[in-house]
């Protein structure tokens, strides 16, 4: 998968710009507030049609314009390909060659990416939602049926709460109605939960590996997934069904008083161990570090195995974060497989004697000058 060229229109602080890709690693460089990672979003929103860093669409759009569209051009396994997104206040318009997208489900995941950013190095030591966000992005591209899912979860989840602070104003509210909440909950939310399951089974392969490989085999890593109410393994879907509705009738007192859903997928979160160690609470940050980068080139391999070529890397101003060692396992392992798109204020923060076939781009205000 190879990005040959971007265009933006009314994208953030970008009035118009178009720029074609002459190598297989690209970086942006310049001072920061000039629209770098903007660039970098782009072509984020361009896979996943949102972002990573605001869950405002109206943002995406430039102060004053009705509208943002974003133009990329694909060479794929299977042939050229181009995709236009259009955002407005309306809402989103897709295509891919030119034909309109009914839903933006059968728009996912023609482009696929691995974003990379300073915040990914949390992913480990930082809140749940950051895992969260990791598994769902990731799943996402590659199962664009997962979102469709998780955004129906998170309306049933909207209404289920309101109810519960309805019912705890007023003893009297609508029972049945609250059945009605949880059947729904717990039937999306096992899908949910059944997908990260065996994305985490299937990530942990490469992970382990790429982790061994880096520390010269002396550490072992294991991801775990935890749900937020334990069930045994193997489980059919009908017998975590009854389970999950169960843990939800335990809890209807607790969950009337706060007012909120205490149990499901939206909080659910990841443990990381190595060397049975868990390493959120005793690693080192040396081996947090490590363990946020094997995921994130895990991701890489997980992606090329599911849809049978590898994805854009979009490195955020990470490598400076990174110390020689890492940053050099990080560019071993692109250099020869994944077109690279890297932001930083300065060259001399990266290994370019490690870089080939690099071109540099130059931001400042909005705009690329030579």
């Amino acid at each position: 998968m190879y990005l040959k060229k971007l265009a933006l229109s009314e994208y953030r602080n970008y009035e118009s710009v178009e720029f074609a890709t002459e190598g297989a690693v690209n970086i942006f460089v310049g001072p920061n507030a000039q629209g770098k990672t903007n660039l970098l979003e782009a072509i984020f929103v361009l896979a996943l049609t949102k972002s990573h860093r605001t869950h405002q669409d109206k943002e995406l759009i430039r102060w004053g314009a009705d509208r943002t569209m974003i133009r990329g051009e694909l060479d794929k396994r299977y042939g050229p390909c181009t995709l236009d997104l259009a955002i407005s206040n309306q809402g989103k318009k897709a295509k891919i060659n030119g034909l309109e997208q009914k839903k933006l489900s059968g728009f996912i995941g023609a482009l696929n990416v691995v974003l990379f950013a300073p915040e990914d190095l949390n992913i480990v030591k930082g809140s749940p939602g950051v895992r969260r966000r990791f598994l769902d992005m990731e799943i996402g591209q590659v199962q664009p049926s997962y979102l469709y899912d998780l955004s129906q979860y998170q309306k049933v989840l909207v209404q289920r709460n309101n109810l519960l602070k309805q019912s705890f104003r007023d003893s009297s509210a609508n029972g049945a109605m609250m059945d009605v909440w949880n059947e729904q909950l717990v039937r999306l939310g096992i899908k949910i939960m059944k997908k990260r399951q065996n994305f985490i089974k299937k990530l942990q392969i490469w992970a382990e590996s790429i982790h061994r490989g880096i520390t010269n085999g002396s550490e072992t890593l294991m991801i775990a997934y935890k749900p937020s109410f334990d069930y045994a393994e193997p489980v059919e879907e009908s017998v975590l069904f009854e389970q999950f509705m169960i843990k939800l009738s335990q809890a209807k007192d607790q969950e009337i008083r706060r007012g909120t859903t205490l149990f499901g997928p939206h909080r659910d979160d990841l443990a990381f161990f190595i060397n049975d160690k868990d390493v959120q609470t005793f690693g080192s940050q040396g081996q947090q570090r490590t363990t946020a980068l094997s995921l994130k080139l895990a991701e890489i391999e997980f992606i090329h195995e599911e849809v049978g070529e590898y994805p854009i890397l979009l490195l955020d101003d990470v490598l400076s974060e990174l110390d020689t060692y890492r940053q050099t396992q990080l560019l071993e392992t692109f250099q020869t497989k994944v077109q690279t798109f890297i932001t930083t204020t300065g060259v001399e923060s990266l290994q370019m004697n490690r870089l080939e076939n690099a071109s540099i781009f130059h931001v400042r205000n909005g705009q690329l000058v030579d």
